[in-house]
């Protein structure tokens, strides 16, 4: 099931210069209907597996991988929330160099911000968590030595902060296999059109003709 072949049908009026009359119209695919799954299925995480993509890995390849076919890498994309795939999709290790490299340049490996570590006392009890963004000088009181000081501070670089907001990116959650025929199913029925003025059948419509001019 191929997305853009499931897409539902728009006949527009023809603005072709071969067009033989203003009754002429053509085919064209409804890019603008977006199927996505059900809102009841979005938060029952008992259908969904965790999913880390690889370095290097497409939907397609995500896909072949999960469901057997390339073609159903848009099930990865739209069960995994995805809108934006330019954005939303982690880049390779060798894509992600790169871009640091255009971005930061000579810049890559300065600080870009402070981060906590973790501090617990003696009795194994957390005391600061980590990964909390802090001014480079931050510090609090030794939780087990009173009146000491301890400064939990990481530095992090350009390149760290950058890697860490794509390892974000190459988790994610996909549509368990045994769910995908009915997953498939579900997403047909919402492409399909209701009745309208425009209404042909479940997979067209047809736009107004501005180009007839006859009474």
């Amino acid at each position: 099931m191929s997305y853009f072949r499931e897409l539902p049908n728009v006949r527009y009026q023809s603005f072709l210069t071969d067009k033989q009359s203003s009754q002429d119209y053509i085919l064209v695919k409804n890019i603008f209907r977006r199927a996505k799954i059900r809102d009841d299925l979005q938060n029952v995480f008992t259908l969904f597996n965790k999913y880390e993509i690889k370095d290097g890995m497409r939907p397609d390849l995500v896909a072949r991988e999960v469901y057997g076919s390339t073609e159903y890498d848009w099930v990865v994309i739209t069960t995994s929330g995805i809108t934006n795939i330019r954005e939303e999709w982690p880049l390779s290790n060798k894509e992600l160099y790169d871009y640091c490299d255009r971005v930061y340049g000579t810049s890559i490996n300065d600080i870009h911000h402070y981060m906590t570590t973790e501090v617990k006392d003696s009795n194994g009890r957390l005391i600061l968590e980590k990964g909390l963004e802090v001014d480079s000088d931050f510090s609090i009181s030794h939780p087990d030595n009173y009146g000491g000081i301890l400064r939990p501070v990481t530095a992090i670089t350009n390149f760290e902060y950058e890697t860490d907001i794509n390892n974000k990116k190459s988790l994610i959650y996909i549509l368990k296999p045994q769910y995908l025929q009915q997953a498939l199913k579900d997403m047909r029925n919402e492409l399909f059109y209701g009745e309208s003025s425009q209404y042909i059948d479940q997979k067209t419509i047809q736009t107004e003709n501005t180009l007839n001019t006859s009474p």
